[in-house]
């Protein structure tokens, strides 16, 4: 899957390299990757990724800041909140700003694939 464009965006390089680990499994390896919400904001407007993961609580920006920005820049962005540590304020407040779900860390494996399989079906 080639064409398909998935930003992964967290502080933690362990919790990137995990979840493109998980997410090549389900076939697909074209990733961008950013450390905080500063970041994914920028990578997201230059490449406009299919599908996005974003922390809450990062450096710079965190992900109700980036989630806010990215969908004004983009109403259509596919943005899933994985966090292990946002407060339900944050998590209310990242849904309300146009995130799709959220997965809670430490996630399982099949939540991942469920969700990519979902935002991928029929391409």
């Amino acid at each position: 899957m080639e064409d398909v464009k998935i930003l992964i965006c967290d502080d933690s390089i362990l919790a990137r390299k995990q979840l493109k680990d998980i997410i090549r499994k389900c076939g697909y390896d074209n990733f961008l990757e950013a450390a905080n919400g500063e970041q994914a904001i920028s990578v997201y407007k230059e490449s406009k990724p299919d599908l996005v993961f974003l922390d809450i609580v990062m450096p710079e920006k965190d992900g109700v800041q980036a989630v806010h920005e990215i969908r004004q820049f983009d109403p259509d962005a596919y943005i899933i909140i994985v966090s292990s540590v946002g407060t339900k304020s944050q998590l209310k407040a990242a849904i309300m700003e146009g995130a799709h779900d959220f997965i809670q860390k430490p996630y399982s494996s099949s939540s991942i694939e469920r969700i990519v399989k979902k935002r991928f079906e029929g391409r």
